[in-house]
């Protein structure tokens, strides 16, 4: 199984957005990807919630979620967009899509942790003014093991993590836009923690660099075994990172340190 995750510098602009993001799939598949993640926010990022509200469609409608359906069906590949913003009535859902090698949505998360925080640096951030929060974990059965469906500030609740791999997730993504400051300290402890505790691949594609006057993200695209390697990264540059998964991996681990089996608290 080879995996690709993209890391892009996502701004306001939908179209200039979503045709670099076609590229890099496609770049992505022409150097033999088998399943293709793509960040948090992919397809458009903005301060303002009029403009982004006007700026998203329906999961119907949506042109840029029409041309990844047809990438995925003509090349039978697995694409999860890591999340686009979805108009449902007079709200936004956050939503991470997973697309099937026949070009249906095979499944669909809705974020369930909104990033409701006041940074020290004097950022401040209420998703759940912006978005909708979802409810209900969500798996994937790949042809190479059940993936876990999370987005960015989900990776802060370790529960989650836990109730996936207890679900039998042996990979889970984590398409985020984690901001610089919070990134530098604690996106790769966070990542490196959720993949050990869990014994876990973690595929984890981020935005980088500025996307809007009040948002710089981190960057740093990385792929973690369940023993918490860097199997790839990527550093501040948009682009594409792969790697070749040991699927067996996570089943070996588990069974020589056997902690999901434990149940303390419940």
């Amino acid at each position: 199984m080879k995996v690709s995750c993209i890391q892009l510098s996502t701004g306001e602009n939908f179209k200039v957005n979503s045709r670099k993001t076609i590229n890099l799939i496609l770049k992505s598949i022409k150097k033999g990807a088998d399943l293709i993640i793509t960040p948090e926010a992919t397809s458009i990022i903005s301060d303002d919630k009029k403009k982004l509200f006007n700026k998203c469609f329906s999961m119907e409608n949506d042109p840029f979620l029409k041309e990844v359906s047809t990438i995925s069906k003509k090349f039978k590949k697995w694409i999860i967009i890591g999340s686009t913003f979805i108009k449902e009535k007079n709200n936004l859902r956050n939503r991470s899509i997973v697309f099937n090698p026949k070009g249906k949505v095979e499944k669909f998360y809705d974020k369930i942790s909104m990033f409701d925080v006041k940074l020290k640096n004097g950022e401040f951030y209420q998703e759940s003014k912006q978005f909708k929060a979802g409810k209900k974990l969500q798996l994937v059965n790949l042809p190479w093991g059940k993936l876990g469906l999370t987005i960015c500030y989900d990776l802060r609740f370790p529960e989650i993590f836990r109730a996936l791999s207890k679900k039998g997730a042996i990979f889970i993504s984590v398409p985020s836009a984690f901001t610089k400051y919070t990134g530098q300290k604690h996106w790769f402890s966070l990542l490196k923690a959720r993949a050990i505790e869990n014994f876990c691949f973690i595929f984890a594609p981020n935005q980088t660099g500025r996307n809007t006057k009040k948002r710089i993200t981190y960057g740093n695209s990385t792929i973690i075994s369940p023993d918490g390697k860097i199997l790839k990264l990527i550093k501040s540059k948009e682009g594409i990172i792969l790697a070749n998964i040991n699927t067996k991996e996570p089943t070996l681990l588990r069974k020589s340190i056997p902690s999901l089996q434990k149940n303390f608290f419940v």
